[in-house]
């Protein structure tokens, strides 16, 4: 019988899984293998070796596709082997360096390709991977934000979504997420970071600093909408599952998820947590929000309580369009038929 923490995090993020990028057959080898939480990182980075091997051998018979979908499928599950497997710091760093080495030896292979670059930040560095369709640019480009426990890592199939309708892609590693966690802690002020990546990507020749977007999924629904308060560059916002107010959010949250998010605020006790988290906030910041604002919720989200997504859409100074699900979970990874064809549409034609 698995442990508390194990039942935890398959109840909920299960569905996550299989939507970004692990095989059906795989969740199921390596969950229903699993009894203690302590076996978690290490029974996915062994699901992970067996792509790295297969990717190994097409590089070598020179079947580079095959590579790219390979590599990029290790990288995913090397992914969850970390996400929030904080209890174990160093068995997590080592999951995730390999998490990101196999998705730098995936972006060549990738089509279109991959760019890896470094954005300077406060005597650190945020991480990003862009990634621009083909065609007469320059392109419009969509900043894709993770949230508490995803990286850029994770969002392969997304991508594919906004590339097929000809919009680039900037997957990044902001301040306690990815690569990033390390040197910069979690904060709520995201305009900051924003502005920085913002700043970046109107210097990259083929993408156009006139039309660039903003996606956020889970906490990172939080740090879209406060970019997109702030700052006139933007011109359309995806907020997916992301709270009104995280501290609000705290008493239900799982304990994987407050422990997380303590380690990557660098903050001493779950008081301490707690009270930070309440800074996480878009009051007095949704009525500045001036540009189209595409809102998703489930109203099963055991993590975040779906009138977070009203009370945005209730304050938001600009239009709204809500996708509400009676029965989605926590970012409705449940039915994604429903709600991510229909983002990348809206996506493409706010930025057309």
């Amino acid at each position: 019988m698995p442990d508390e923490r194990v039942r935890s995090a398959l109840e909920h993020w299960g569905p996550r899984f299989t939507v970004n990028g692990v095989d059906p057959s795989d969740f199921k080898a390596v969950t229903g293998s699993l009894e203690n939480w302590s076996e978690w990182c290490a029974a996915w980075s062994r699901a992970a070796e067996e792509h790295v091997a297969l990717a190994a051998a097409a590089v070598e018979a020179g079947r580079t596709r095959t590579a790219g979908i390979h590599f990029t499928q290790a990288s995913v599950y090397y992914h969850f082997a970390k996400f929030v497997f904080v209890e174990d710091l160093e068995q997590m760093r080592v999951a995730h360096r390999h998490a990101v080495e196999c998705l730098n030896l995936a972006l060549p292979y990738l089509d279109p390709p991959g760019r890896r670059i470094e954005l300077p930040f406060e005597g650190a560095h945020m991480v990003g991977v862009l990634r621009v369709p083909a065609g007469a640019g320059p392109q419009p480009v969509v900043v894709m934000i993770p949230g508490l426990d995803s990286t850029k890592e994770e969002f392969g199939t997304t991508e594919q979504l906004f590339l097929d309708r000809g919009v680039a892609t900037f997957a990044v590693d902001g301040p306690g997420q990815g690569e990033a966690e390390y040197d910069l802690p979690a904060r709520p002020d995201w305009e900051i970071p924003g502005a920085a990546i913002l700043d970046a990507l109107q210097q990259i020749p083929e993408l156009d600093g006139s039309r660039m977007g903003i996606w956020g999924v889970s906490l990172g629904g939080y740090y879209g909408p406060r970019i997109a308060a702030v700052d006139p560059r933007v011109r359309a916002c995806v907020a997916q599952a992301g709270p009104y107010n995280w501290g609000e959010c705290w008493d239900i949250l799982p304990a994987l998820s407050r422990e997380a998010f303590r380690v990557r605020t660098r903050s001493g006790s779950d008081e301490e947590a707690r009270q930070l988290a309440l800074t996480f906030s878009l009051e007095g910041f949704a009525e500045r929000i001036k540009v189209p604002l595409q809102i998703i919720f489930g109203k099963r989200d055991r993590l975040i309580p779906w009138q977070h997504a009203e009370r945005l859409a209730r304050e938001s100074g600009g239009p709204v369009e809500m996708l509400m699900f009676d029965d989605g979970n926590h970012v409705c990874t449940n039915i994604p038929y429903r709600h991510r064809y229909r983002t990348a549409d809206w996506m493409a034609e706010q930025l057309r």
